[in-house]
Formats: C-alpha cells, sequence, structure tokens
C-alpha cells in the first residue's frame, strides 16, 4: 500500500525506516520530510498535507507532530473518506489543554496531580499559596514540550508564571511527584487498544536531569522498565479509562494515546497526555519493534485493532539526541554536520537537518538522534555513544546519561 507520513523529525524519520521495512509498504512518502527520510521515502515539499495524500491517492496516512492534529488534520481527511491514523481535533485537547485533560482525569478517576487553573497571573499566584514547593507550572496549550516549569522557590514560581503567561492563555499548577517517569504509548481505534513497550524520556537538557526542559534530549526502550503487572496496572487505571471516558463523552480517541507517567510509592499518576507518538520515544521504539507495524496502524484507521501484543527484540534500544548550539534557547542554524558517513552500527535518525549544496547542516534544535541496541542497558549506551563521538557540528552538546536510571533494573 502506499502510505504517507506527515513531518519531517525525528519521529518521523523513525517510522519511516520502520515502515520501509514492511513488504506492505508499496511506495512511501514523506510530507514535508528531511534529508535522512528522503534516503527511505520520496519527500513531498508541502505542508498541504490532503493534497499531498490525494496526489498519490495514499492508502493509509500516519501524523507525526501534535500542531496538525490539533489544527484537524484527521477531520479534514475523514471528511474526504481518507484512511489516517491520528485523534480527531477535539479528542487531541488531550495534549492541546492541560486543563482538558486534567479535568477528563478527574471525570475518569485516572490517578494524577492535584492542580488548579489560573486565567491570568493573578490567579496563579493566589493559587501557588494552595501548594508545597517545589510546585510544577504548564502552560495551557502546546508548547513542544517547554512548557513545564518545576519551581524550587516562591520566587522561581512567581518568574515561572510571568514567564509561561502569555496574552489569552492559562496556567495549570500542580503539585510536584515524587517517583520515576515512564512514557506509556498505545495505539487505538477508539475501542480496542494495542500497548507499545514502555520508554524513558530524558527531558531536562543536562546531565542529572539539569537544566531547563527540551522536547527530549534521549530515551531508551528496554523490557525492564515496566514488570508485565505494573504495565497491567497503568492499562486499567489509565489506559482503559481514558479511552473508554472520550468515547463516552463523545469524543472516541483514535491514534496513538501517549501517557506521561510518574511512579509514584502509591501507583501510577498521570503527568500529561500527549495525542502522538513521543519523540525520541518513538527512535527507540520503531529500533526495537520486531514486528510489521504497518498492519497494525491500517487496522486502526479501519477501526479494526487486534489487541495481539506487538513482538519486541529483547536487546534494549536506545536513542541520544544530538542538539545544537544554543537549544533549548535561541537555536543556530546552519552548522555542517560531519562523521555521517563513519556510522555503522547505529540508525542516525535525522531531527533538524538541511541540505546546503549536497551538505548536511543543522537547521533545528534537535538535530540528529543516535539509536543503538545492545545485550544489555549498558551495551546499548555504549554502542551508541560510540558512534555519538564519530558526529560533529559546531555547537554539537548531548546528555551523557541517557539510559543511566536504568541500570539499577539490570
Amino acid at each position: 500500500m502506499k502510505i504517507l507520513v506527515v513531518g519531517s523529525g525525528g519521529r518521523e524519520h523513525a517510522l519511516c525506516w520502520k515502515l520501509a521495512q514492511s513488504p506492505k509498504t508499496s511506495a512511501l512518502y514523506a510530507a514535508p520530510g528531511n534529508p535522512g527520510i528522503a534516503q527511505t521515502a520520496t519527500c513531498l515539499a508541502t505542508t498541504d498535507y490532503l493534497a499531498a495524500a490525494e496526489s498519490i491517492d495514499a492508502d493509509l496516512t500516519v501524523v507525526g507532530p501534535e500542531t496538525p492534529l490539533a489544527a484537524g488534520i484527521v477531520d479534514q481527511f475523514r471528511a474526504q473518506g481518507r484512511k489516517i491514523v491520528g485523534p480527531t481535533a477535539s479528542a487531541a485537547r488531550l495534549e492541546a489543554s492541560k486543563t482538558f485533560a486534567k479535568e477528563l482525569m478527574l471525570r475518569a478517576g485516572i490517578p494524577t496531580a492535584r492542580f488548579a487553573t489560573a486565567s491570568n497571573a493573578q490567579e496563579a499566584r493566589d493559587a501557588l499559596l494552595e501548594f508545597d514547593l517545589p510546585v510544577v507550572i504548564k502552560a495551557d496549550g502546546l508548547a513542544a514540550g517547554k512548557g513545564v516549569i518545576i519551581a524550587n522557590t516562591h520566587d522561581e514560581a512567581r518568574r515561572a508564571i510571568d514567564q509561561l503567561m502569555t496574552v489569552g492563555s492559562s496556567l495549570v499548577i500542580e503539585e510536584f511527584l515524587a517517583g520515576e517517569e515512564v512514557s506509556f504509548i498505545v495505539l487505538s481505534d477508539g475501542v480496542n487498544v494495542l500497548a507499545l513497550e514502555p520508554t524513558q524520556d530524558h527531558k531536562t537538557v543536562n546531565d542529572g536531569d539539569q537544566g531547563p526542559n527540551t522536547g527530549g534530549m534521549g530515551a531508551y526502550c528496554d523490557g525492564r522498565i515496566l514488570d508485565p503487572f505494573r504495565q497491567e496496572l497503568v492499562m486499567a487505571q489509565v489506559i482503559r479509562p481514558a479511552i473508554a471516558q472520550m468515547r463516552a463523552e463523545g469524543t472516541p480517541f483514535t491514534g496513538f494515546l501517549y501517557a506521561g507517567l510518574m511512579m509514584t510509592a502509591q501507583g501510577p499518576k498521570v503527568v500529561e497526555f500527549n495525542a502522538r507518538l513521543g519523540d525520541p520515544e518513538t527512535q527507540a521504539l520503531m529500533h526495537r519493534m520486531v514486528s510489521d507495524f504497518v498492519e497494525p496502524l491500517f487496522a486502526a484507521a479501519h477501526g479494526s485493532l487486534d489487541e495481539t501484543p506487538l513482538e519486541w527484540n529483547a536487546d534494549p534500544s536506545l536513542c541520544v539526541v544530538l542538539a545544537a548550539a544554543g537549544y533549548p534557547g535561541a537555536v543556530r542554524t546552519g552548522d555542517s554536520i560531519s562523521g555521517l558517513d563513519q556510522v555503522h552500527e547505529a540508525a542516525v535518525f535525522h531531527a533538524g537537518t538541511k541540505l546546503e549544496k549536497n551538505v548536511v547542516a543543522t537547521s533545528g534544535g534537535r538535530v540528529l538522534g543516535v539509536t543503538a541496541r545492545g545485550t544489555t542497558l549498558e551495551s546499548a549506551m555504549s554502542n551508541a555513544y560510540e558512534d555519538v563521538r564519530k558526529i560533529h557540528f559546531e555547537g554539537m552538546h548531548y546528555r551523557s546519561d541517557i539510559g543511566k536510571k536504568g541500570l539499577k533494573r539490570w
């Protein structure tokens, strides 16, 4: 079948890399794609995704980023009878509005942090009085993974409110949850649910979870992150109630539901919901998945998803993100990238790259995702970082501790 992948980042490159391996894929396209994706798919230089799908008569479209989902791409495609994987705009509010997500969790009885909402800075400052420190301040809308600040003092909290509160926006103030973060992603057709393997993202820019939040500096996928009992606990307490509540309220959730969890002493609690695959979690997931991924995607788009578990490589996969100078602040672009031809073991997924006079150069904050497997998590780390060290561009920086928190489970 002819498949179109919407997006231009590392997540979409990993998806294309995986879908290209399927014998069911007769032709693979990406809109707009990137230089890495162009090695496995035909890139269509457009953001008119419906026109792109119609021009190639795509049998299936898979949406990567959250912005087109929130804007209603799925509604547009379905109105034209085209099969697409993703939630409608109303269902994508689970990510597009943190207030909507928190209130839905309350209605569904899904465990999450205690919270308050504020529509202006004064309301937010008043709400702070109801919470102990540290406290979590979140922008209500889409923020590319950078709309969350953990404040350890009242001064930090007030600065966070001023930073995140823009005209016409609102904030969510939350209690700080202690525990270990886990990304739990499922595919749904609105009723049935197929779980992917748990992963762990690394959000802050510096080693040891220090510095400002980013879109994600690396992730690993390892069967030891959650044992079968805790996976089933997440399904029973978080995933199935969310899918059932969305369906009951007339906005069935289709596509990828991402539950960002904190595994607390009291059990799993939802930090956030996303309405799509995570980035860089997808890079590690696709690298480790053994099953053909076209079939479940096609079934999800047709409302006939089979809940038979996917098959996974026993070896953990790990993705290290190489970031551009200035990221996650003001990013410098246009730096030439060298050493890509020296990498032979890892898969290098392009995220923020462009071609300049046939030379690959930086074009965004997160530039590349170097992804490797190993028989142990420690060897996966070693294999990934060995290839990371072969790549260079001016201002390149990365975390050197991706996967380190998982070593205790080995």
